[in-house]
């Protein structure tokens, strides 16, 4: 297999795993180190992104997620996929992410950045908050805030080691 197949591959297991709810074989997919960014937690710390991925899918409660497509070449992969969640405000999120990757030497992702529109996605997660100050800089401060909080509190509750 080459390195481009391997990392393709990578991506594919990643997805899977995740439309699974499964953290840990998400986790699998990752360096110990890797670098995580998306618009809704900003850029999280080397290592953070498997505990982000294991809170994500274990609070799940009607996750749905589609890839649509993906790529990859020695280095470097992207893909495009869709979640399809209720939030924990209780109203229905499409979110439609396009997601870069840099991989190491043994096809383990290093670096993954997500994009999507934090305006679309706060309209429909938060409502009227979201349509009226979605577009603000404000929002993302806000938004960002309460997800690093969230995580922090997941890892605050896991035991030791784990």
């Amino acid at each position: 297999m080459t390195a481009a197949e391997r990392n393709k591959q990578t991506i594919a297991d990643l997805y899977a795993a995740f439309g699974r709810c499964d953290g840990d074989g998400m986790a699998v997919c990752y360096r110990d180190d890797a670098v995580f960014e998306d618009p809704a937690f900003g850029e999280l710390a080397p290592g953070e992104a498997v505990e982000m991925w294991r809170m994500l899918t274990e609070r799940a409660t009607d996750l749905q997620i589609t890839l649509v497509d993906h790529d990859a070449g020695e280095r470097t992969g992207s893909a495009h996929w869709l979640a399809d969640y209720t939030f924990q405000t209780g109203r229905k999120v499409h979110n439609d992410v396009e997601a870069a990757f840099r991989f190491d030497d043994a096809g383990l992702i290093a670096d993954h950045r997500d994009s999507f529109s934090l305006n679309s996605w706060s309209r429909q997660a938060l409502g009227l908050p979201g349509l009226l100050l979605g577009w603000s800089p404000l929002i993302r401060v806000v938004v960002q805030k309460k997800a690093l909080a969230g995580l922090r509190e997941y890892q605050a509750g896991k035991p030791s080691g784990a």
